[in-house]
């Protein structure tokens, strides 16, 4: 047993120590919370740093979820200190997911160690182990990354509390960070699904090196295409060529057929055109002109699931149930749930769609990692790069943009809505889902209800409207200055969330569509009746456009404004700039 760590039922003091305060590191943080422990966290910052946030919080244990450094020996010498390593028992090293996507395994799992002086290489407290799914690292990671981490970081406590013993790991092998040489794709031998590999092992960080248009880049947020274009349509193009165009993304030819690839991030001393940004980015977007020039392939966004009629795009409705009892269902997978004004429209249009079809029910799907993080920072930051453009005008847009994606659904009288979330959601993002008449989600599921960590952004979507509806002015309040993320069973607690069920994965999208069919089927006319009252005795007491112009007076500051608070936070935020300190509100010890 760690030393200074007795057999004990009470809830622990525990520290969180961390690179960033990312997803898995909130998930954590959600459910230790819950279940009485007191938490904090500390942002890995520096020995000193950490050696003070440890004498000062006195942790029963330091539990590390997401570390780029060696947790230091003044610590993990005197407090148990827990490593949370995305691998099996035995693996070690930087690039743990990263090779078990190159290498094509079926199955991956987490393990939680105790630090010693080298990576990975202390005794196992815990491990959990899941199948893995054809998917890019960072879906990998937000999903059966994180279910499983959970589940070991809470057996290892229970371990520790009931006085049992770590394991010895036996035999280990060091695993290096994959060289840009490992995985460069070979565009003249490489068929689909290894580019698809290759760029999926890579997703998130660092992005995938290659060439598009004689420019260096790195790729990102790569598709498969399952309806496959003639044959005559690659005769004019070697591979590693763009050859068409759709929403975000280009398709690129392979040596067998083609890929799409989302995202690109530009490198290299002189980018061209010179507005180039290092800034991650819609293909499309970076490389403006020549998408332009490239045919458009459009794809119905009315389109079965089934197999070869579901070629990717962003956006997807499809129907289901009987008549009269019909449930829609549209999907919106955008790239890390930001939303630019481009997607707001298309999204914006696509509920139009929905709305002029005969169903009772729509139910909002998001994408499979985010519903929505709200406005696009990133395109809002490359905006400065352009003549005639300024961030500030490109947020103006994009928050309009928001706003009228959240007003269709405010405003969808003719049956019930219902936001299903089957990934995180942020900001404007949770306030979307909020506009819907019902809010699901799995247990999974974090929210960030609150804009005040970009430089106090007011925020709007509505929110002064749909979030005290449901948790009473009061509570609304504390929620958005409180500025802690939410799980989805605290939000349910809270009214922000109306049932909590299922889990991570198709069991609850299944679990979804019977829901909403039996919704569909015995609920929809009363709730819809009863709805349209509520609906119209709040705009007599105040119209939607009132709650919408005073957010916007407010966002016209922060945009607009002499504090460029959130300017200096989305910069930073966007360029990835290391953090300095902890926020206060995470920081308890402090």
């Amino acid at each position: 047993m760690p030393s200074g760590l007795t057999p004990t039922t009470r809830p622990l003091r525990l520290l969180l120590l961390s690179h960033a305060f990312n997803s898995l590191t909130q998930r954590l943080f959600v459910e230790l919370r819950a279940r009485g422990h007191e938490v904090s966290v500390e942002l890995d910052i520096a020995d000193g740093v950490t050696e003070e946030a440890v004498a000062m919080f006195a942790p029963d244990v330091v539990i590390a979820p997401f570390l780029k450094r060696r947790i230091p020996a003044t610590v993990w010498q005197r407090v148990p200190c827990l490593v949370v390593h995305p691998g099996v028992v035995g693996d070690r090293g930087p690039a743990a997911l990263d090779r078990a996507i190159l290498r094509g395994d079926t199955h991956w799992g987490v393990t939680v160690l105790q630090a010693v002086d080298d990576f990975d290489a202390g005794p196992v407290w815990a491990s959990v182990n899941f199948p893995m799914r054809a998917a890019p690292k960072g879906s990998l990671y937000r999903q059966e990354v994180t279910e499983a981490a959970t589940q070991a970081v809470l057996r290892a406590l229970q371990r520790i509390a009931d006085g049992k013993q770590p394991q010895d790991p036996g035999p280990t092998r060091w695993w290096p960070a994959v060289p840009p040489a490992e995985r460069a794709i070979d565009w003249a031998q490489d068929d689909s699904a290894t580019v698809l590999r290759k760029i999926r092992s890579a997703d998130g960080h660092p992005g995938l090196q290659t060439r598009l248009f004689g420019q260096d880049c790195r790729v990102f947020d790569a598709h498969p295409v399952t309806t496959r274009p003639a044959p005559a349509a690659f005769a004019d193009f070697r591979p590693g060529q763009a050859m068409a165009r759709r929403g975000p993304a280009l398709l690129c030819r392979t040596v067998d057929g083609a890929v799409w690839i989302g995202h690109v991030r530009p490198e290299g001393p002189t980018p061209q055109p010179a507005s180039l940004l290092p800034l991650k980015l819609p293909a499309t977007e970076v490389f403006r002109v020549q998408a332009a020039a490239l045919p458009e392939l459009p794809v119905p966004l009315h389109r079965a699931s089934a197999a070869g009629q579901d070629d990717w795009d962003e956006l997807r409705y499809e129907e289901s149930g009987p008549q009269g009892a019909r449930v829609g269902q549209l999907h919106f997978a955008f790239h890390n749930g930001a939303m630019s004004t481009r997607q707001c429209e298309r999204l914006r249009d696509a509920l139009r769609l929905a709305r002029g079809r005969d169903t009772q029910v729509l139910v909002l799907l998001g994408g499979e990692d985010f519903f929505s993080n709200g406005i696009h920072l990133n395109a809002i930051e490359a905006a400065a790069a352009h003549d005639g453009d300024s961030a500030a005008d490109a947020s103006w847009r994009n928050i309009e943009a928001m706003n009228d994606v959240v007003l269709e659904i405010l405003t969808m009288d003719d049956r019930l809505t219902v936001a299903a979330l089957r990934g995180n959601a942020g900001a404007g993002g949770v306030f979307l889902a909020l506009a819907a008449d019902e809010v699901w989600a799995h247990p999974g599921v974090v929210l960030n209800p609150h804009y005040r960590n970009m430089g106090n952004l007011h925020g709007s979507e509505y929110w002064t409207y749909v979030l005290p509806r449901r948790a009473g002015a009061g509570r609304a309040q504390a929620i958005v200055q409180g500025r802690l993320p939410l799980g989805a069973r605290q939000a349910a607690e809270l009214g922000l969330v109306d049932a909590c069920f299922g889990s991570v994965g198709e069991g609850f999208l299944r679990e979804v569509r019977s829901r909403a069919g039996e919704l569909a089927l015995h609920n929809a006319s009363s709730r819809v009746r009863a709805k349209l009252a509520r609906r119209a005795a709040d705009e007599a007491h105040r119209p939607l456009a009132a709650y919408r112009a005073d957010e916007l007076a407010q966002m016209h500051r922060n945009f607009y404004g002499f504090d460029p608070s959130y300017h200096v936070a989305r910069y930073h935020f966007v360029h990835k700039l290391a953090h300095a300190w902890t926020p206060r509100h995470l920081a308890v010890h402090r």
